[in-house]
């Protein structure tokens, strides 16, 4: 690959972060913390990984040991990724809005077991026990009962809906499991969050972020929103694998999503935000951003999850514990613990990892769509630190990655070999238009395009402008909705029940891959023809 990256790398002492200034960029000392050549590292991680773009950002001891990019921010273009250059950090964002609820706990406004009616009084779950139990700690650590990204079609693509009736939906949502018994990854209740801090602080989330963090903590750079005017920027193009190759991807600007995962951030943003946390809410003028207390709740476990063992190529990353904190996840690695948490959009992936006991603080942000990648480089810099033998992550992540490909395909022939496509449709076409509801979602239209041997159904999510496709015929009674947007990625099966008269009753979906994104979660749909 052409070798068209500009690197900046910065030592910054703890009393030039706090003040929110860039520093004057010097030579790095010599740090333990890095594995040799790992440059080198980098840029043969992202060449097998075919990231186009990354920033990694290492702190040790209250000092920042690297801030730097690699890469481009585009392929194709010379623009190359920096220590300020800018990523949507996703789902690491849960960290900021769960640190805000913090703030709020210490000014007395809110509690962290406080009921959340108690701050929404509109705030409705399917259960009413739940609704009446629920509490601003549980908005936070996934064991509501929810499913596997329950309700997120409501976020992801972009709906016509605004967030508190986004919000206001929970209540038509099923549990998948009784409150409190099991964790399942959810957005929806962070976006709730989200609604608690504006109610409680009378601004909105953006601006409070904003005001109270980014601020005051100094990262000068980060934005509460991927919607932020960028033009002209410093700001990493997101990209994902279209057709077998990276290809430049629309930046996601659904502000209806931010405090699940709109923050956009920088290398050495992420790395000043690591030196709080690690620091326990100091910050290095010797005031607080939070305090001790806090950092203590934001990052004790509350959930467990269960524990399963690692493909054997990464034995030694088979943990302990396991489980989720508030807006962190904590774990441990060769027996210490890390506080971390991932970060996921189309095109962004992310992970932030703190080892408190050691002091440690790794980022790395990217702009392509490959954990395999920011891990590789992660579990270097940790095994290094540790003083453990080196190992060839990238080399792991492959095999694991190319028999993961080898399963999926098995799955897709598997799929196919199954479907009768000689087996017709019981019904003309005609039969199958009309309006169908969700209780949760909304309306979903089906109608025809086209007249005579050409016409074809068509399936548009009536609130959700970006879903909508042709329904190709599969077998009996089920289709496969083509999304027209590919960058989607999350073609789907829709199956429609009839009654012994020939009538829809109802129709489901379900993902065609089992590589589709969780939070496309047509399974959880229930469609229902609509009176007409």
């Amino acid at each position: 690959m052409k070798n068209t990256r500009t690197l900046f790398t910065v030592v910054l002492l703890a009393a030039a972060l706090a003040a929110g200034a860039h520093a004057g960029r010097i030579a790095p000392t010599a740090s333990p913390v890095l594995p040799p050549g790992f440059d080198a590292l980098v840029e043969r991680v992202m060449k097998t990984f075919e990231v186009p773009g990354l920033a990694v950002s290492v702190v040790k001891d209250g000092q920042v040991v690297l801030a730097k990019g690699y890469g481009v921010r585009r392929l194709g273009e010379p623009a190359p990724v920096d220590a300020r250059t800018l990523f949507g950090i996703a789902s690491n964002t849960k960290a900021f809005t769960a640190t805000a609820l913090g703030l709020l706990v210490e000014d007395g406004r809110i509690e962290w077991d406080g009921p959340v009616t108690r701050y929404l009084p509109w705030f409705q779950m399917w259960d009413p026990y739940v609704t009446r139990e629920m509490t601003v700690r549980d908005l936070l650590v996934h064991r509501s009962g929810l499913g596997l990204g329950a309700g997120d079609l409501l976020l992801w693509p972009e709906t016509t809906y605004d967030r508190g009736e986004i919000v206001r939906r929970l209540r038509f949502i099923r549990p998948a499991t009784s409150f409190r018994s099991a964790y399942a990854y959810d957005n929806m209740l962070y976006i709730a969050a989200g609604e608690v801090i504006e109610a409680v602080s009378g601004t909105t989330w953006e601006d409070f972020i904003a005001a109270r963090i980014l601020k005051k903590a100094g990262l000068a750079a980060s934005e509460p929103r991927h919607s932020a005017e960028v033009a002209g920027r410093n700001v990493a193009i997101p990209h994902a694998v279209l057709d077998g190759k990276p290809a430049p991807v629309a930046i996601d600007e659904n502000d209806n999503m931010n405090a699940a995962g709109g923050i956009i951030s920088c290398a050495e943003d992420m790395a000043r935000w690591m030196l709080i946390h690690l620091g326990e809410g100091k910050l290095p003028d010797g005031t607080r951003l939070f305090s001790e207390r806090t950092e203590r709740q934001l990052t004790a476990l509350v959930t467990p999850i269960a524990i399963s063992d690692p493909p054997a190529e990464l034995a030694a990353q088979r943990a302990n514990f396991n489980g989720y904190a508030l807006g962190f996840r904590v774990s441990d690695y060769r027996g210490r613990k890390l506080v971390n948490h991932t970060g996921s959009l189309t095109g962004y992936v992310s992970r932030v990892v703190m080892v408190p006991e050691l002091e440690l603080g790794i980022t790395v942000l990217t702009n392509q769509e490959s954990g395999d990648a920011y891990n590789s480089v992660i579990f270097a810099v940790l095994d290094q630190a540790m003083g453990a033998p080196a190992t060839d992550w990238a080399a792991a992540y492959v095999k694991i990655r190319e028999r993961g490909r080898a399963r999926t395909d098995e799955a897709l022939k598997a799929a196919a070999a199954k479907r009768d496509a000689a087996a017709k449709p019981s019904l003309t076409l005609e039969k199958y238009v009309g309006t169908y509801e969700d209780a949760w979602y909304g309306p979903i239209v089906i109608s025809i395009e086209g007249t005579g041997a050409s016409a074809k159904l068509v399936i548009s999510f009536a609130k959700s402008p970006g879903l909508a496709g042709g329904l190709e015929h599969w077998s009996r009674e089920t289709f496969v909705a083509r999304w027209r947007d590919r960058e989607l990625r999350a073609d789907a099966f829709v199956t429609f029940v009839l009654d012994p008269d020939g009538g829809i009753v109802e129709a489901r979906m379900k993902p065609v891959s089992p590589d589709t994104d969780f939070s496309y979660d047509f399974q959880d749909l229930l469609l229902k023809p609509a009176k007409r």
